[in-house]
């Protein structure tokens, strides 16, 4: 299948495939919490797995715990 093909049905939803991913990540954060099952799961490296977690659960990181 073509990179054309596979992007007429997310065009015609008027989103982008970059766009679902995301929000599937972010989701998927919001149910786990946990970086390592994001890594796991999408590949992500660990600053972007961490960032992930802290978008979706910010109440639990008072300060930025990469810094500590």
């Amino acid at each position: 299948m073509s990179r054309y093909g596979l992007g007429a049905p997310f065009r015609q939803l008027g989103v982008t495939a970059r766009q679902l991913r995301t929000d599937r990540i972010l989701d998927e954060a919001h149910h786990t919490a946990d970086p390592v099952q994001l890594i796991r799961v999408f590949g992500l490296g660990v600053t972007t797995a961490v960032s992930y977690v802290r978008a979706a659960h910010p109440d639990r990181f008072a300060t930025d715990p990469t810094s500590a």
